[in-house]
């Protein structure tokens, strides 16, 4: 039996490979990469021999692109990770006996889970802030504080090395296992982060820590771990970009591709399309009698049910409450049955408002429960499609806007030609 693209179960499975795709892609990707040079032996000669300075190179990008997008978490957790990788780097250069060099790796591995983790629940204060230069602080200090218990109190590292019980044969581990537990706890924390939302960042976290685990495993070269170090950083710098680049195609209260991603997704458009044009009926009164915290819940319910418009149709936020949907291969003909469901079931919502004021303690005497109060809005919407009039996409816009015009004028909610 043929999957309907109107189906809910067609859209759903669509989705949840969108998801799926925004969540491994770059930091899988990059990861998986890493891996399969390492399993292969492929790694490129030269880069075997950056080993030594690439770290800092991906420290300074990461820095630069910190400070540019005001991204303090990005420039702590960059941070945090070539101080760890440099200690084990230089534990191993010969100087230090073997038992030095274990108590060193012992020690970065149990701090850089608890450091992603803290930096990751951080919320951005800036660097150059009371808080920020406190948390800069605390990183900088800690080779500083492993050094100085190494030399004098090594009885702590071994205590935080202690073995709480005998793993099987496939699980063992050369770290620690309180370093074990902080990394499935952390890694799980930012695995639940990343499915339950659309975030750049915490993929980025997700992918970085598994390159960071395995770097702690990879006894083959010291070159390899520091570049499964560098994997990481290069993760984390790229879900800051992901993140720019969603601020400028993306709608940050509705979450729909905004007019940059419209008139992208215009120019790769063929000869047949549709244009739909979106308006909020007597939006501005609303926003008058109810307020904009209101008007702006209520952008965000009708987004989520223009973002499920059937027919094949994306949607977009134009700005203000209009928003556009495009129909890819589509006549005009055909997508008005669409648009005529959704403009439905639009009318046919009733929105719940949260209420405004909730008392920050819990009253002693139980209060009578206030019903939610309902309010239900409705749509008018103007579609347009290339003709003889109109043949450039910005002349489709044109007409389909100004359909939108002859559908308010009709006396709203409903669809025009």
């Amino acid at each position: 039996m043929a999957l309907s693209s109107h189906s809910p179960l067609h859209q759903f499975i669509i989705n949840t490979l969108r998801k799926c795709i925004s969540i491994i892609v770059p930091g899988g990707f990059l990861l998986g990469a890493a891996v399969f040079l390492e399993q292969t032996e492929r790694y490129p000669a030269w880069l075997l021999g950056a080993a030594s300075f690439l770290p800092y190179i991906i420290f300074c990008v990461g820095i630069l692109l910190g400070m540019r997008f005001n991204r303090s978490r990005l420039i702590f957790s960059i941070l945090a990770l070539i101080l760890a990788e440099r200690m084990i780097f230089f534990s191993t250069t010969g100087v230090f006996s073997p038992a030095y060099e274990r108590h060193i790796s012992n020690a970065a591995s149990i701090l850089v889970p608890f450091d992603l983790l803290l930096i990751f629940l951080f919320r951005e204060r800036g660097v150059f802030t009371i808080r920020g230069l406190l948390r800069l602080a605390f990183i900088l200090l800690q080779p500083l504080a492993v050094f100085l218990l190494i030399s004098f109190r090594p009885e702590i590292i071994a205590k935080a090395a202690y073995r709480f019980h005998a793993l099987p044969l496939p699980l063992e581990t050369p770290i620690p296992q309180t370093a074990l537990i902080l990394f499935l706890f952390t890694v799980s924390v930012f695995a639940i982060k990343a499915l339950s939302r659309k975030d750049p960042v915490a993929s980025g976290f997700f992918w970085s820590l598994p390159a960071v685990f395995i770097a702690f495993h990879s006894d083959s070269a010291p070159a390899v771990t520091t570049l499964y170090f560098c994997t990481a950083g290069l993760i984390l710098t790229l879900s800051v970009i992901e993140t720019a680049y969603g601020m400028a195609f993306h709608d940050e209260l509705t979450g729909l591709p905004g007019r940059r991603a419209l008139n992208e997704d215009l120019m790769k458009l063929g000869s047949r399309y549709s244009v739909a044009m979106l308006d909020i009926d007597f939006f501005k009164k609303f926003n008058d009698r109810y307020g904009h915290d209101v008007g702006d819940q209520v952008l965000c319910m009708v987004a989520s049910h223009i973002s499920r418009v059937g027919g094949g149709g994306k949607a977009y936020r134009y700005g203000g409450e209009e928003f556009t949907v495009l129909f890819p291969g589509k006549k005009r003909e055909e997508v008005i049955p669409s648009l005529e469901q959704l403009r439905t079931a639009i009318g046919s919502s009733k929105f719940c408002l949260r209420g405004r004021l909730r008392p920050q303690k819990k009253p002693k005497k139980r209060r009578k429960r206030r019903q939610p109060k309902k309010v239900s809005v409705t749509i008018s919407i103007g579609v347009a499609s290339p003709g003889e009039k109109q043949t450039k996409t910005s002349e489709v816009i044109k007409a389909a806007d100004k359909a939108l015009y002859r559908a308010k004028k009709k006396g709203r909610n409903r669809v025009s030609t």
